[in-house]
């Protein structure tokens, strides 16, 4: 995962909130080494930290071995299994020390080009590999966090390993079977070897060391809210907006009225039916049939979509910080009129429409600030997710699964006829538009 342009604590500049991101940017230069077995989900804590710290701004990138690895190899050319032996042939040895010494070059680059976390994802089964890059790191000055997922929980194993095999590029092609035999051979190589140093994936998290500043603290504190278990997150946006957040104005929901909230319910459903029988067919073994958690702000317009729900049984969660981006002394005010009032501010709007705030109003990057606590809500719930919100409060959520630059949030284009459908996984999210049909009946 590279780079992101999203950045929440690095754009703001008063008070408090200065104070915490000048927090976060002189916490200094840290290495963070992933540790455990294959099927641990190193990948997806990877992964999902890496995402949330570019969401506060902290320059951040992973570095996955196993991309250097397929790098290295030529096109065409085959693996050899002893690659992954923890003895392998002196052969071998020289590949994996070509792969590993690509690695070293690009997160010393990161650093020297104001890189600020580097996270190694790689086994790192034995004290020998931590030594090494506890090692390196503190030669440069650069403070290492050591982060081991321990898992003694088959169930929790069988699904990673389920999942790697769809998502991981080193199956792309292969028979499931054949995917399943071989990740499990890598695991099976690893066991007698493994020096153990989180348990289950966050069941329980043990801090050794504990010494640490502030970045780390926030880095421990999302790991404690996190898990990397199957889930599907839905976004529904209640208002279609021309091109940016100007236009998400409150009386804008012109087409939320019985009709819509009906196609709307039976979209949804349709799809919980459809994902249900899969399961039940044994054709989806990565999935469970989970409870859908619906989560809304407090706004009375979502009351035709809401009481159908909570008719069919299920429970309406409503959260204020979910509402809409305050405009301030524009709101409900159309394009032509804000500009024929405000030119000045129009113009300041239009030259950074992520950052610009109308007077006693918020901008959409103050959004993102405020939707923070959201976010480690969704990352801690082990059930499906429906949000329902304003299309302001759904581009940020979007944005953040999705790794959407601050360039390009104003823009999302995320229409009300259709329900996002987002599912987590170990390498990146995946993304479907499920278009809002009306019921036959």
């Amino acid at each position: 995962m590279g780079e992101s342009p999203i950045t929440q604590m690095s754009l703001t500049g008063s008070g408090k909130k200065l104070t915490i991101c000048l927090s976060l940017f002189n916490a200094g230069k840290i290495g963070i080494v992933m540790v455990g077995l294959p099927a641990r989900g190193k990948t997806h804590l990877s992964v999902s930290l890496c995402r949330y710290l570019l969401w506060l701004g902290v320059k951040t990138r992973v570095f996955h071995l196993g991309d250097y690895r397929r790098q290295n190899l030529k096109k065409g050319e085959i693996l050899p299994e002893d690659y992954f032996y923890i003895n392998p042939s002196e052969k071998m040895m020289e590949f994996r020390n070509s792969v590993l010494s690509c690695c070293k070059k690009d997160i010393i680059k990161f650093f020297d080009e104001s890189g600020q976390i580097a996270i190694y994802d790689a086994a790192n089964p034995r004290i020998s590999d931590r030594r090494f890059w506890a090692s390196f790191f503190l030669k440069k000055g650069i403070q290492s966090l050591f982060i081991e997922s321990i898992c003694d929980d088959p169930e929790i194993i069988e699904e990673n390993v389920r999942c790697l095999r769809i998502s991981s590029p080193d199956y792309i092609s292969w028979k499931p079977d054949d995917a399943i035999e071989d990740y499990l051979k890598r695991i099976t190589n690893k066991i007698p070897f493994y020096e153990t140093i989180v348990i289950n994936l966050c069941q329980k998290l043990i801090i050794n060391n504990a010494n640490i500043g502030y970045l780390p603290s926030r880095i421990i504190f999302y790991l404690m809210n996190i898990h990397v278990k199957p889930r599907t997150i839905y976004f529904a946006s209640i208002c279609d907006s021309l091109h940016d957040s100007v236009n998400l104005r409150k009386n804008c929901l012109n087409r939320e009225d019985s009709q819509y909230a009906s196609a709307f319910v039976y979209t949804l459903l349709k799809d919980r039916e459809e994902k249900r029988s899969l399961i039940n067919a044994g054709k989806n073994k990565n999935t469970k049939d989970l409870t859908l958690q619906i989560w809304t702000p407090i706004l009375c317009k979502l009351c035709y979509i809401t009481d159908l729900l909570q008719n069919k049984g299920y429970i309406v969660d409503q959260r204020p910080l979910l509402r809409q981006i305050n405009l301030g002394v524009v709101e409900d005010m159309t394009m032509e009129e804000i500009e024929e009032k405000y030119p000045t501010e129009m113009r300041l709007y239009q030259e950074n429409p992520y950052t610009h705030r109308f007077p006693r109003g918020e901008s959409l990057h103050d959004l993102g600030l405020r939707l923070e606590s959201i976010i480690l809500e969704i990352e801690r719930e082990n059930n499906d997710i429906l949000i329902i919100a304003h299309t302001s409060v759904i581009k940020l959520l979007y944005a953040y699964f999705m790794s959407t630059s601050t360039n390009e949030i104003p823009f999302l284009d995320l229409p009300s006829d259709n329900i996002i459908k987002i599912v987590p996984g170990a390498y990146f999210c995946t993304e479907t538009r499920i278009p809002i049909v009306n019921s036959p009946s």
